[in-house]
């Protein structure tokens, strides 16, 4: 009996019938998004919310790069050496950009992108930080302890610079200028090159800035925005890190507990404040604080270098921008934070790799939080299986110590399922999902097909049943016939079993047959195979001519030729590309058959093969000869062995 395999599509969906993994939600929107960007430096960047455009400078690149509000390219306005710091109009219509390799400071008409305008500051000046309120523009220039504050008056016809306005302020670099409409007629001026670099505010009121009060915060002040009412200001610095000041005299009002520290800062329309820090702790490096200093802040861990002053607020106050640099890396990538404002959180779930259908199964895992949840917190256990592929709520678990929760279920579906475990969020902490994955095993189902090992006739009909024993739901089984040789598998019939289990199907045997019953399974009865292999014999027929007569010879009826005569013989077997019939040809002699002669004669396509012997000479001798296919050696193995009758003939003179 020859042993062969399922085919692979029979395999394979027999293999996963009872194993479906569903897959459950996508779950959802993550609330931070990372973004390439195609900058290779990133000197400072300017969100547009009237355009819905962002402004990076690409500093080595000599560019500004415009996406939008995604990061997504859009173009770039090119030939601007060494181009540093940016700003936007309070009407958002034109980009200023501080150009300090061409000492000049640039307008850019928003709306088409393209330079309107150019202010030269001086030879030698390279401008570097920018800011533009009340009809001019403000600028620091220069380099190392020659550095300096200057003005473009654009109020005038022509735009006219002036130089030299730091009115007795001490600059080791050039000093970063902020201006805010909340403050009109006041410009910050910071130096963060060194520790004692001082914050110095002007009053701007007369066109010419007047030293209103000033302060060494020894720091090293990396950044800092004014607040929605434009009576202070949050100042990041790396020592002091995260403070907010009085503009009157620059006291501290507030202090925001941050990581180590601060090298950016964006105070929101509505007053949230974000601060980006060096995170030595490995704890974060944006904090957010939506409920002022006294509240935790949420944290999010982007592990990049940040870039300072280039963090901006969506004008909505929702989403938070911020480019960074991963670290060992050139590429810079865009942080989109939609939930900023949120305590991140993130479910860990765990389950049994696997599990009996109709067994209980329990879930465990936590939710962590930079802002830890309470006790009782509740969250949803949805499964997803075969019998409920969109999901079904099963219960809900709440919060023990540490976030952490255990669930007990009883699956009724067999298959990969998926158990949800989502926390819908709250006022101050963000919404979260996480998943885990259980294979349940169905009931083993007993399947049998009859027949296994016989071997048939060629062209006999044979009736092959199936027998099903307990299912869940499905009654359906298939009969597959898959023939010896490249004639393909086909299915002989799909049906459902009757009363006592049983499906049956008529099949004429022509080749050796592997037949198998299929039964796909159910969400509790497991996918099974039945196998029957039966071999079917090649059919054969011999015959001789060209006798002139029978004779009877003991109890054997001969065909009697003279020996002039040659004896033909015709053979037969269901033809196959390739086949041989092996004749036997043996003699009388000394009272026993003896061997004659025995040769392959390969078959015409019709099966036919004519084998002629001369019987010159043979008068008086009796022979018999037979026809036979040889599995394997008659040229194939398609057809089991089948050997020819005798057929006796004896020769005259």
């Amino acid at each position: 009996m020859r042993k062969r395999t399922l085919s692979a599509a029979t395999s394979l969906a027999v293999l996963f019938a009872s194993a479906v993994l569903v897959a459950g939600p996508a779950g959802p929107a993550a609330a931070d998004a990372v973004v390439p960007l195609n900058v290779e430096t990133v000197g400072d960047m300017v969100i547009d919310d009237v355009h819905k455009h962002l402004y990076f400078s690409d500093t080595y690149k000599n560019r500004i790069v415009v996406t939008d509000l995604n990061g997504t390219f859009l173009k770039a306005v090119d030939n601007l050496p060494y181009v540093r710091d940016l700003d936007l109009s309070d009407d958002s219509a034109t980009l200023y950009a501080a150009v300090s390799g061409g000492d000049k400071i640039v307008a850019i008409d928003t709306a088409q992108t393209v330079v309107t305008a150019e202010y030269a500051t001086g030879g030698g000046s390279r401008p570097s930080t920018v800011t533009a309120a009340g009809g001019r523009l403000w600028f620091g220039y220069g380099e190392n302890w020659d550095s300096d504050l200057g003005s473009v008056d654009l109020t005038t016809p022509t735009p006219t610079v002036s130089l030299k306005l730091s009115a007795g302020a001490d600059w080791s670099s050039p000093p970063a200028v902020h201006t805010d409409p909340a403050a009109p007629d006041t410009l910050v001026a910071a130096d963060g090159a060194i520790s004692s670099g001082p914050i110095v505010v002007y009053d701007t009121a007369s066109g010419t800035p007047v030293v209103r009060t000033s302060a060494e915060r020894q720091g090293f002040v990396k950044d800092l925005d004014f607040a929605p009412d434009g009576k202070s200001i949050v100042a990041a610095d790396r020592v002091t890190s995260l403070t907010r000041l009085s503009l009157t005299d620059l006291s501290e009002l507030e202090h925001f507990p941050v990581s180590w520290s601060a090298e950016g800062v964006d105070v929101a329309p509505d007053g949230t404040v974000a601060a980006a820090t060096d995170d030595r702790d490995d704890v974060g490096d944006i904090f957010v604080f939506a409920g002022g200093s006294k509240a935790p802040a949420s944290v999010r861990d982007t592990r990049s270098w940040m870039v300072p002053r280039a963090m901006a607020w969506a004008s909505d106050s929702t989403r938070l921008l911020v480019p960074a640099q991963t670290p060992g890396q050139s590429e810079h990538t865009l942080r989109v934070f939609s939930t900023p404002k949120y305590h991140t959180t993130g479910v860990t779930a765990k389950a049994p790799a696997t599990v009996a259908v109709l067994k209980p199964v329990t879930l465990s895992g936590t939710v962590a939080s930079t802002l830890p949840l309470p006790a009782g917190t509740p969250v949803t256990v949805t499964r997803y299986d075969a019998d409920f592929p969109k999901g079904k709520v099963v219960g809900t678990a709440k919060l023990g110590a540490k976030g952490a929760f255990s669930f007990s279920d009883t699956p009724t579906a067999a298959g990969g399922i998926k158990y949800w475990v989502t926390y819908k969020g709250d006022a101050r902490h963000a919404p979260s999902s996480g998943s885990a994955v259980v294979k349940v095993t169905p009931f083993k189902t007993y399947l049998k097909l009859d027949r296994h090992g016989s071997t048939v006739d060629y062209n006999t009909s044979v009736t092959y049943t199936a027998s099903l024993g307990w299912s869940y739901r499905n009654r359906v089984v298939e009969i597959w016939a898959d023939p010896y040789g490249p004639e393909p598998k086909r299915l002989l019939k799909r049906g459902t079993v009757n009363s006592a289990g049983k499906l049956s199907v008529a099949l004429k045997m022509t080749r050796d047959t592997y037949v198998s019953a299929v039964f796909a399974g159910d969400t509790r009865s497991g996918a099974a195979v039945a196998t029957s292999a039966v071999n079917t014999r090649a059919g054969v027929t011999t015959a001789l001519s060209r006798h002139y007569k029978w004779t009877k010879i003991g109890g054997t009826w001969y065909q009697t030729y003279h020996q002039t005569a040659d004896p033909l013989v015709t053979a037969w077997h269901n033809p196959y590309p390739g086949r041989k019939t092996r004749y036997e040809l043996q003699v009388w002699y000394a009272g026993a058959w003896r061997y004659g002669a025995t040769d392959l004669v390969t078959l015409n396509r019709g099966g036919m093969a004519y084998i002629a012997f001369e019987g010159d000479g043979a008068a008086g001798y009796r022979c018999r000869i037979r026809t036979s296919y040889i599995d394997d050696v008659s040229g194939d193995r398609v057809n089991s062995t089948v050997h020819g009758a005798w057929k006796y003939f004896n020769f005259t003179r």
